[in-house]
């Protein structure tokens, strides 16, 4: 039997769910054929949730729900607090990414229980962080690290699970999230944004574990939060598209035309106003061709041409680590989750259909 503080903790997730969806009590209550009072007993905590009406605010509400039952991170970072005085688009969609999160962080948790996952340990610069310079140098630390050379990275995704960060591509609004909860680091992306941005996303999210934050380490704590998103950026940047590949195909006198830039955008997958910025920074590029450059970002056409049509697949059909891919299938192989658990586990990213067969009958759990 829960405790009332267990209760206490439903009803708040209840109430900034509902919020998030913008909601109002009497519409929460008509959704789910209640009395507004009923609904507010159950933001407070003094009212129980059986498990039907627990699955039917999953539903009404469109979130996970293990979301409900699970227990709350001991760190997440950028928390959101939802009031109905302060509610905005933005922080609307911060909680939306937070649900993932937390959601996320639970069904990571399911499979090491099982026994299954085992992920790699977080692994941390070795050296201080305190300037753009300096995490420019841990991005290029994690390059050598990791053998990546200076050449395009093929699957952000597993860079970060080598790294310790366990990253899911989720199908909420807003950008990405992260945050460590112990022994694990974890982070999501919307696959909302297009791919050049999600893998931004996705390294600035590494960046929050590699370079620290407030919330989790005393690495750089006399920086304000803005300067430190500025390293992180930094960080982020210079891993996904490094200042050498400007060097190594800059033309006579060190300055690249638009076109030299269209072919880094696509052979490295990144933005367009990323990869200005880094010509910049690089000195390939001087601030007023820069200037020019951003007002015409290239076309789709454009950057399929430069790799020769060739598909560049990232973050997009792959949903989830390689890691923990294997692990929900030997799960499943093994009887120890339900076809449709498998499916909602793989976060899209395979169908029933897709699935192993076994000898065994489905589960129902």
């Amino acid at each position: 039997m829960k405790e009332p503080e267990e209760w206490a903790d439903i009803g708040e997730r209840v109430r900034e769910c509902r919020l998030a969806a913008d909601m109002s009590q009497e519409q929460l209550a008509a959704a789910l054929r209640l009395d507004r009072t009923m609904v507010a007993k159950i933001e407070r905590g003094v009212r129980r949730v059986d498990a039907l009406e627990l699955a039917k605010l999953s539903s009404v509400l469109k979130v996970p729900l293990t979301y409900f039952l699970s227990s709350s991170p001991q760190v997440v970072s950028r928390r959101t607090e939802l009031a109905d005085d302060t509610l905005t688009d933005a922080a609307r969609q911060s909680y939306h990414l937070e649900v993932a999160l937390t959601t996320w962080l639970a069904d990571i948790r399911q499979l090491i229980g099982m026994g299954k996952f085992h992920p790699q340990r977080i692994e941390r610069y070795p050296d201080a962080i305190q300037d753009a310079p300096s995490a420019r140098r841990a991005a290029l630390w994690v390059r050598e690290h990791l053998g990546l050379g200076p050449g395009p990275i093929d699957s952000l995704m597993s860079v970060c699970e080598r790294l310790g960060q366990l990253v899911a591509v989720v199908e909420v609004p807003g950008e990405g999230a992260s945050l460590i909860d112990g022994d694990l680091a974890v982070a999501v992306v919307s696959r909302r944004g297009d791919p050049g941005r999600r893998r931004a996303t996705a390294a600035h999210e590494l960046g929050h574990l590699i370079v620290g934050d407030e919330y989790s380490t005393d690495i750089g704590v006399h920086v304000s939060r803005d300067d430190r998103e500025a390293m992180i950026d930094a960080f982020a940047a210079e891993l996904l598209l490094p200042a050498e590949a400007f060097r190594a195909t800059s033309r006579p006198g060190g300055r690249m035309r638009r076109e030299d830039l269209v072919i880094l955008a696509a052979r490295f997958r990144t933005s367009w106003s990323l990869t200005v910025r880094q010509a910049v920074e690089a000195g390939a590029v001087d601030g007023s061709a820069a200037k020019e450059m951003r007002r015409k970002n290239p076309t789709r056409a454009e950057l399929m041409e430069a790799v020769g049509w060739a598909p560049q697949p990232d973050l997009e059909t792959i949903r989830v680590p390689p890691g923990y891919a294997h692990a929900v299938v030997e799960c499943y192989k093994k009887s120890l989750i339900t076809a449709s658990r498998a499916v909602e586990l793989m976060r899209g990213q395979i169908v029933a259909a897709d699935l192993p067969l076994r000898d065994d009958a489905d589960l129902d759990l």
